[in-house]
């Protein structure tokens, strides 16, 4: 039997520092609540979205990047919201809302009952996929 996943402040799940699906997946499935299936539908969408995406978990959150290209996407959980970062968001049209003290990024933050645009979500994923951000492989 597996042991249950830490929760950190906010509830983001504690999962070790690994590449691949697998541990994206176990910190999926341990996002408390509704949160989870936010993080589920993300991950389905940066899949569709861009299908020759790596996958890891970076600072107890997933990251999607492309191999050798760096990293253009985050997922973190907070008390209230799943924050989702794009990590040259200040680049993508329309710019994602949420501000960060990093030049570049830019958040969307998805609260318990929001409407998921997939269609905008995609577009900024596609966008992100091709001009990358962060050079942490």
């Amino acid at each position: 039997m597996a042991k249950p996943v830490k929760l950190l402040s906010g509830g983001n799940p504690q999962i070790a520092k690994a590449d691949g699906d697998a541990p994206v997946q176990a910190y999926l499935t341990a996002m408390p609540g509704w949160k989870c299936e936010v993080g589920r539908r993300l991950d389905a969408l940066i899949m569709r979205t861009a299908p020759n995406v790596r996958k890891a978990v970076r600072w107890n959150s997933p990251h999607y990047g492309i191999e050798g290209q760096g990293w253009f996407l985050g997922i973190h959980c907070t008390t209230k919201y799943v924050k989702v970062a794009f990590f040259r968001g200040a680049s993508l049209h329309p710019v994602p809302p949420g501000e960060s003290k990093q030049k570049d990024v830019r958040y969307l933050h998805i609260y318990e009952g929001d409407p998921l645009d997939e269609g905008l979500v995609a577009s900024w994923i596609r966008q992100s996929s091709e001009l990358l951000g962060a050079d942490c492989f």
